[in-house]
Parts: structure tokens; C-alpha cells; sequence
């Protein structure tokens, strides 16, 4: 009776994920369920209370690297011999900031701050999130499954739990999030002089497979408001022109108001066979040069991106207490952050003989990449050993 009831739990959640969006594509014309646990990981309240009370300082952190421009340009150029999407990037941050048409952009941070909270050591940042930070919709809808669990099956939830008493948090991040996009796009409509009903841009991936937890997030944006579009980099490179008072026009709809960038991390979301280009990418990543000229609230910048990048963490982590007010915290904060940066180490040409004296558990390697994986563990690290070209975790 008790494999039975589990079963019928199991098939009712695999439902209730596909009926509330909890869903990824698998073609044009299917899609399937998320991974998803059937009850929440357990965390002590205070870690949790103080996590939430950092995660607001980290963001004032990324903003003041972020307008940091000469910090920034030193930290990235020992990367650009050995990692080609990364010197663009830089190349782009140097066109937007040192161009004869400076930028109008209003920053936008949407960050995913991923903690890992260990036993031993307590949380400890794992990356920065900075552009195309999706995810959040998805959090909520685990926390309203859980909640769903709880009450419809309680049985068989009570089995998946790891204690017998626990409270589920509620995760408002769908209607947060909408509400500072929204927020940012009727101030800057109400900066234009203009009147009507505002624009979101979201700037997506060809085929994108990830749909759902997007179309959550502005199904919400609609609701306050905000008419939104979606839109590819090779669309846009067509559709947007300048208008008057530095608007950014996007063909038949007018001005934008702000804009998310869910795409524009990896070089294959700047790739367009039917241009004709000196070097691969460069006409789709002026249009990114384009918006950031503009009176438009955006996530990410270019800036943002960098400054969110595993090379910028590594170096914070090195970082004393004083060094890191140089970024707009004060010293209190500071202090507090300080212990959540974890010890990071560049690859260079000493990685490999350093290495033979650790053990492989304690490190994973990790490579620029933003997204999921580009992670390497254990004993196949020593495998790894071009100079920066990743961060030891």
C-alpha cells in the first residue's frame, strides 16, 4: 500500500509541475517536467536569516565593481591571450566606455548569488550570477510544490523529509523580480517624457529550451503593467534604430524601458552566418554596444557580466577587508562578507605541482564559463593545467 501511495504521489507531482510551468522544452512542439526534489533541503533558520541578510551586500559589492572600469579592465586582460569570449567582452566594455557616445544605460541587477552551505565551514559563495540569472520562477514554484506535497500527500511526504518538523518558506521571487523590472521600466518611460504602457525587452537564445521559467517571469511583468516582447541578438540587429533623447526604438513598438538579457554569455548567442563579419561575432555584439548608448534599464551590462565572472571573485577572495571597501561598502560591511568568500586559486604553471600535494576533494576546477557544469572534480583536475584559463574552488 505504502509503494502504491508513493507512486500515485510521484505521477501527481510530475503534473503539478508540467500544469505550473515547471517545465523544460524538449522540441518545437513538447516539453517535459524539471528536475525537482519532492521535499526541501534543510537549513538552520539563522544560517538562513543570515544569508538573507548578506545577499543585498553582495549586490552592492557587484554594482561598485561593475562601475569600476579601470579595475575591471586590469582584472580581465590576463584572460584575453587564452580565453577569445572573454577579450571580446572586454573589448566591448572598453567600445561602451571610452567611446565618443558614453553610456546611457541605467544598470539593472538581477543576480543569482549561489551559496553552498557547508557543515564544517559554514555558507561559502560559489559564483556570482549576473547575466541571464534565470531560475528564480522556478525556486518558487519548488517551494509551492512542496507546499502542495505537504497538504495532498502528507504521507508520503513526511517519508521524503528529513525531519519530522520543518517550515517551508515562502519564495515570492516571481512577483519580486516583476516588480523591480516594472518598477524600472515605468521610470525610465516617466524619464522619457513619454506616456502609454511600457516596454520590456527580453533577449533570448534561438530555440531556447528554457522557456517556461522565462514566460513566468513575464507573465508577472505583464500583470503589473509592462507590455514585454522576446527577441534573439540577430532580431535585434535588425529591429532597433536611435531615436530622439537617446530612446532606444524597436521596429513597430517604440521606445524600450528596460531590458533582460537572457542570452549574450557564451559566443554562440552572437553568431550569425548570414553576416558578413571581419570577426566572428562582432556585428551582434555592437547591438549589445547599441543598447548600452541608449536611456534603457538593462541587465546585465557589459560591466555586470565581467564583474560577476570567476576571474573578479577570485580576485575579491584575495582581497582584505580594507581592499574591498574600495567598492563602495563600508568597513562593517566589508567585515561581514568578508568570511563568505571562499578561498580561490588561478591555474598558472605552479597549478600542477601544487596540486600533487592536495587532496583532490577539498578543489573543483572551474573555467570562465557562466551556466551550469564547465566544473571538473577530483583526481581528473590534474588533467587541467593551462594557465588562466580557470579558478580553482
Amino acid at each position: 500500500m505504502k509503494d502504491t501511495m508513493i507512486a500515485f504521489a510521484v505521477q501527481d507531482a510530475i503534473e503539478w509541475s508540467l500544469l505550473h510551468g515547471m517545465a523544460l522544452k524538449t522540441s518545437k512542439e513538447s516539453a517535459m517536467h524539471c528536475a525537482f526534489s519532492f521535499a526541501p533541503t534543510l537549513i538552520r533558520r539563522e544560517r538562513f536569516e543570515l544569508l538573507k541578510a548578506i545577499v543585498p551586500l553582495m549586490g552592492k559589492l557587484i554594482h561598485g565593481v561593475s562601475e569600476n572600469h579601470e579595475f575591471l579592465i586590469e582584472a580581465i586582460e590576463p584572460l584575453c591571450s587564452a580565453d577569445a569570449f572573454f577579450a571580446s567582452l572586454l573589448e566591448l566594455h572598453q567600445s561602451i566606455h571610452r567611446s565618443s557616445e558614453p553610456a546611457e544605460r541605467t544598470p539593472m541587477l538581477l543576480m543569482r548569488t549561489d551559496f553552498m552551505d557547508d557543515a564544517e565551514h559554514g555558507p561559502k559563495l560559489i559564483e556570482f550570477n549576473g547575466i541571464a540569472a534565470g531560475m528564480g520562477p522556478f525556486g518558487q514554484r519548488a517551494h509551492e510544490l512542496h507546499h502542495y506535497l505537504e497538504y495532498q500527500w502528507p504521507a508520503a511526504f513526511q517519508s521524503w523529509s528529513e525531519t519530522d518538523s520543518m517550515e517551508l518558506v515562502p519564495n515570492h521571487c516571481i512577483e519580486n523580480l516583476a516588480k523591480g523590472i516594472a518598477g524600472a521600466a515605468k521610470t525610465i518611460r516617466a524619464q522619457s517624457g513619454e506616456s502609454g504602457q511600457p516596454l520590456f525587452l527580453m533577449v533570448v537564445q534561438p530555440d531556447e529550451d528554457n522557456v517556461y521559467d522565462q514566460h513566468l517571469l513575464e507573465e508577472a511583468i505583464q500583470k503589473e503593467g509592462v507590455k514585454t516582447v522576446r527577441r534573439t541578438f540577430r532580431q535585434l540587429y535588425d529591429q532597433l534604430s536611435s531615436g530622439n533623447n537617446k530612446r532606444l526604438l524597436l521596429e513597430g513598438l517604440g521606445g524600450v524601458d528596460a531590458i533582460y538579457l537572457r542570452a549574450g554569455y557564451q559566443h554562440c548567442d552572437y553568431v550569425a552566418h548570414d553576416l558578413e563579419e571581419v570577426h566572428c561575432c562582432q556585428a551582434l555584439g555592437k547591438t549589445r554596444v547599441m543598447i548600452e548608448q541608449h536611456r534603457v534599464a538593462v541587465n546585465a551590462t557589459v560591466s555586470q557580466q565581467l564583474a560577476t565572472s570567476k576571474r573578479v571573485q577570485m580576485l575579491l577572495s584575495s582581497m582584505t577587508v580594507e581592499q574591498l571597501t574600495a567598492f563602495g561598502l563600508t568597513l562593517d560591511e566589508a567585515s561581514r562578507i568578508k568570511p563568505f568568500l571562499g578561498e580561490m586559486r588561478p591555474v598558472d604553471d605552479q597549478s600542477a605541482a601544487w596540486f600533487e600535494h592536495q587532496s583532490p576533494r577539498d578543489w573543483v576546477l572551474k573555467n570562465q564559463g557562466e551556466g551550469g557544469g564547465h566544473c571538473v572534480f577530483g583526481h581528473d583536475i590534474r588533467n587541467y593545467s593551462a594557465p588562466s584559463k580557470g579558478v580553482l574552488l
